[in-house]
């Protein structure tokens, strides 16, 4: 980690990736934890996941958007727009303004979408290629090390002020966020626009995914996966009703058990790579997500937060694998687009599993969803596992190695 680190410019993007990452730890339960308070429904809960993955259906049509801009201007402005979509929650009162907590779900999605595809590029940018791992390692465990406290104290401040106030603290984080990577020195040279026909700009992620082996299957396993993880979404509010007989508040608990596994998992997502590809690293990654979903049947407390363990750990080597692969293996002018179209190809199916969920959960035992989720990401797995050597290791790169 400290190859990243001693660079200046990667500091201060790291400082403000974790202003805004503390933001949405405290919000990530916030949006579903508020819609359970007006509604009093989990699948009403449950579908605030869908509207914050709807964006990512769609994002294809925006990557050649953002491959038009320098990506650190464009994610200064990206966190200053998010300061202001979070300020339409300052006017939910009663359950008819459920509306509002899903149009800005919606819009953070959209945010979430954008910083994502411009950060690949920015990194891919900034560093070499033997430091994306780490890189991608240390800004998944502080993400996920922010959330081992971050829900816990996001659903007290809700309990204690509101969801208006967890609201405000994360606008404030967006635009400490802004503030510090305005301050970066990185030279971005002006992207060259080709004038292309417009299918063709549309389709070009998709081109070079279906182009590269290792993407491909990459791809292929995660939509396997993906088309039943979104019962996650619902499945938890019932295991807290049903399984632990705890409030929804609760799941503050669950997400920093899963949090922990998270931290283990970034910091062994570098090592993993470096060793056996990213195919492999992330073949792994599903595995031990599904085993973990699979501990989650049964009824007790400690089996329930080493499951949420275990999946975090799987989690965060799933995104560390899957985000250098994409890094690794795109030029840089095509570096948002294949990211969009790669999120679009994951979370089509997501969304998908996000709504079955939602409609499931009341008619089905979360014991059988749990297992459904189990199957899937164990099953995408094996395919991946299949094509592990079509990623060959990450290059290792010493400090003294790493730009200045």
């Amino acid at each position: 980690m400290r190859a990243v680190l001693r660079l200046p410019d990667f500091r201060l993007l790291f400082a403000g990736l974790a202003a805004s990452m503390a933001g949405d730890a405290l919000m990530v339960l916030v949006y579903a934890i508020w819609v359970k308070h007006l509604t009093g429904s989990s699948g009403a809960a449950g579908f605030v996941s869908l509207f914050i993955v709807v964006p990512y259906v769609v994002s294809p049509l925006g990557g050649r958007l953002v491959d038009r801009f320098r990506r650190r201007p464009f994610l200064v402005v990206v966190n200053l727009c998010s300061v202001l979509m979070m300020l339409p929650l300052f006017a939910v009162r009663t359950a008819g303004d459920v509306w509002i907590v899903y149009a800005v779900a919606t819009l953070n999605g959209v945010s979430s979408v954008a910083n994502a595809a411009a950060l690949n590029g920015l990194l891919k940018e900034l560093l070499a290629d033997g430091l994306l791992a780490t890189a991608n390692g240390a800004i998944q465990t502080v993400r996920e090390g922010l959330r081992l406290g971050g829900p816990l104290a996001g659903a007290a401040l809700f309990a204690a002020a509101g969801g208006a106030a967890v609201a405000l603290v994360d606008a404030v984080t967006f635009l400490a966020a802004a503030l510090a990577i305005a301050r970066m020195r990185l030279r971005e040279e002006t992207p060259v626009n080709v004038r292309q026909p417009w299918r063709r700009q549309l389709t070009a992620g998709l081109t070079h995914i279906r182009g590269d082996a290792a993407l491909r299957r990459m791809m292929i396993a995660g939509a396997v996966a993906f088309l039943v993880v979104g019962f996650n979404e619902s499945v938890f509010f019932s295991v807290l009703d049903h399984g632990l007989h705890r409030p929804p508040a609760f799941l503050g608990v669950l997400a920093s058990a899963q949090g922990v596994g998270c931290v283990a998992g970034g910091l062994l997502a570098a090592r993993l790579i470096g060793g056996r590809g990213e195919n492999a690293a992330t073949a792994i990654g599903l595995a031990a997500f599904g085993l973990g979903d699979a501990l989650c049947v049964l009824p007790r407390l400690a089996a329930v937060l080493a499951g949420k363990a275990v999946a975090g750990v799987g989690l965060a080597v799933i995104v560390v694998g899957f985000t250098t692969a994409l890094q690794r293996r795109t030029p840089a002018p095509l570096v948002a687009q294949v990211s969009m179209t790669a999120e679009t190809l994951v979370s089509g199916p997501q969304t998908v599993s996000i709504a079955t969920g939602a409609l499931l959960v009341s008619v089905v035992d979360y014991r059988i969803l749990l297992m459904a989720v189990a199957a899937g990401m164990l099953g995408g797995a094996a395919y991946l596992w299949t094509g592990r050597r079509l990623s060959a290791p990450s290059p290792a790169v010493r400090p003294e190695e790493a730009p200045a």
